[in-house]
């Protein structure tokens, strides 16, 4: 069975972990975190980078730096991953679903003023596939309403908009470093912090809420308990393994960039036969390869088409179960208009396998099976 996924190594990860080990220093934020922090803040240009246990993680915290409460309405797609609603529903925030654009599934910017009330705290731009949503757009509603802007980006590192790091852009960005990822430490995320103001609270509130960080840094002489926060740290075994993803991070995008080309390439027939829709990435966004999806012709059986390939020996996928149709997104969120795009392309979409190192063979043999069922 060809896998959807697998993750790789560049070969350096386990004698970091090895010397990591060697240090004496296991728990969170030793010398290979402090690698990590400074190659993300050098990379995306942030003011603060903090490794934390997923982006999970990330995403709660920037609930709780934005201080959300009970009642606030945080604005982003339905078509995302549960975390992205789960971190402000935590706090009593009220997720309202938007739709998406019918090219990049992202976020429609221009849907976004409808679902603006009182009770508007932040907009939520989710660059799905690694490729950014309209930023500046984005930002101007948000300027003009007096709301944040915090980017779901765990899909996009090495992505581009306009020339922009992605989760560089908005208050807040969170990145991933899940093993679907791809730059990965198996578990694993990071907070960029653009917002330079809540650089003091973002290290208090990940450090369970103490100002241990300023002790540290021999700022303070004893450091207590601020605020409310968590243990949002990883061990430092798995900010080794990152590091030696960090390390190989422009070779590992331009691998997955040539495989994500070729994928385009031998699909564009199919495409042009009315079978399936390639992936749409606008000139201005610079992507980075995280997936490879199609969206089937409506008159094709989405399950019947996985069964196939699953029986050909090939493993994909679908992506999300839109949040507004799942039992805790109609208790816990709204919809702001119909999500008609986001019902009908849900629907439709398959991820074929892409990981550093997928090769030419493995390749053709996917898209051999794909022609057979649809053709």
């Amino acid at each position: 069975m060809l896998p959807f996924n697998w993750p790789h190594m560049t070969g350096k990860e386990l004698h970091y972990i090895a010397q990591a080990h060697a240090n004496g220093s296991l728990a969170g934020d030793g010398p290979f975190t402090k690698k990590c922090h400074a190659w993300l803040e050098n990379n995306t240009g942030c003011s603060k980078a903090l490794l934390t246990h997923s982006c999970t993680a990330a995403l709660e915290m920037f609930a709780l730096l934005l201080d959300i409460a009970p009642g606030d309405e945080i604005i982003m797609p339905s078509y995302t991953f549960v975390s992205t609603a789960n971190a402000f529903a935590l706090r009593g925030g009220v997720p309202v679903f938007v739709d998406i654009r019918a090219d990049t599934l992202n976020l429609d910017e221009t849907l976004i003023e409808a679902a603006i009330t009182q009770k508007t705290r932040a907009i939520v731009p989710v660059h799905y596939a690694g490729i950014s949503c309209e930023m500046d757009v984005i930002l101007d509603i948000a300027k003009r309403h007096d709301l944040h802007v915090v980017e779901d980006a765990a899909q996009g590192m090495m992505s581009n908009y306009k020339g922009r790091p992605l989760g560089s852009i908005g208050s807040l960005g969170a990145l991933s470093f899940h093993e679907t990822k791809n730059l990965i430490s198996g578990e694993g995320g990071a907070l960029l912090i653009n917002d330079p103001d809540l650089r003091l609270r973002a290290e208090i509130i990940r450090e369970k809420g103490t100002n241990r960080s300023q002790f540290f840094r021999g700022q303070v002489d004893k450091y207590t308990w601020q605020e409310i926060g968590s243990s949002f740290l990883p061990g430092e075994l798995v900010a080794a393994f990152l590091w030696g993803q960090l390390e190989e991070a422009r070779q590992i995008t331009l691998n997955r960039l040539a495989i994500w080309d070729r994928y385009h390439e031998m699909l564009a027939p199919l495409e042009a036969s009315g079978m399936l829709r390639r992936p749409v990435v606008p000139d201005h966004c610079e992507h980075n390869a995280h997936m490879y999806y199609v969206l089937l012709a409506p008159r094709f059986d989405r399950s019947e088409v996985l069964d196939q390939l699953k029986a050909r020996g090939v493993s994909s996928v679908f992506h999300y179960v839109p949040l507004h149709s799942s039992p805790a997104g109609r208790k816990f969120g709204k919809t702001s208009g119909t999500l008609e795009v986001t019902d009908r392309q849900s629907e439709r979409l398959i991820r074929l396998p892409l990981w550093y190192g997928l090769s030419k063979e493995q390749q053709d043999g996917v898209i051999d099976i794909l022609h057979q069922l649809l053709v």
